[in-house]
């Protein structure tokens, strides 16, 4: 194996291993906490540090990237949930389009009362600090480089490209059921990742998925999920 194929599979794998799991097994609490177990287990064994070279652009400091993260996972979480109040939405914007989501009676395979506690955290916490960086790597730093140049970790992660920022995008909303939402937190995700580094879409990112599983929780929203 050369060392470019490694390096790809440092990104790809990961994310490879979550989708390909996704794709296979039931949608299930022991399934999602399975995936995630697996997924993390391969981001450790490809993972190398050393590759990442744009974790904070120049000039940024750790903690200007973080808080720009966490306001930009409070802004992605807004647009994330606010619209759903909204039938016309949910009519024209949520898969599949052009029919009102029905509301499903049965009661949600994450829903605690169905598999307890320690699979709803597992949900939690897996979608927040284990999912989400890895489509991060995926996808702003990996793919939005791999598409500019197929030597990927040469370009450097701050250069501006509109053909592959649009087409990261587009396949970013490809994996969600909201593509509207979806394309507005590519781009937010993106231009954080740009502007201020890696670290500050990750932690966006996280920032998201983190408060969106404890408002799935806490107000039975269990749709997102």
């Amino acid at each position: 194996m050369t060392r470019e194929t490694r390096n790809i599979l440092a990104y790809v794998a990961p994310f490879a291993t979550w989708i390909g799991l996704q794709t296979f097994l039931p949608a299930t609490a022991w399934a999602y906490a399975a995936r995630t177990a697996a997924t993390l287990a391969v981001l450790l064994a490809c993972w190398r540090p050393r590759l990442e070279t744009g974790m904070r652009q120049p000039g940024v400091g750790r903690l200007a990237a973080t808080g720009w993260g966490v306001a930009g996972g409070l802004l992605v979480l807004a647009l994330w949930t606010l619209p759903e109040f909204s039938d016309l939405y949910r009519t024209w914007c949520v898969w599949p389009l052009g029919s009102l989501p029905a509301v499903s009676s049965a009661p949600s395979p994450y829903d605690p009362a169905v598999c307890g506690w320690t699979l709803t955290a597992a949900k939690l916490v897996g979608s927040a600090c284990v999912i989400a960086p890895v489509e991060e790597l995926f996808f702003r730093s990996f793919l939005y480089r791999w598409l500019q140049k197929r030597d990927f970790l040469s370009v450097p992660a701050s250069r501006f490209d509109l053909s592959a920022f649009l087409w990261t995008v587009f396949l970013f909303t490809l994996e969600h059921d909201r593509p509207l939402a979806a394309a507005l937190c590519a781009a937010i995700y993106g231009i954080l990742s740009i502007r201020f580094g890696l670290l500050s879409a990750i932690v966006a990112h996280v920032t998201t998925n983190l408060l969106l599983g404890v408002y799935v929780v806490a107000a039975n929203q269990w749709a997102f999920w």
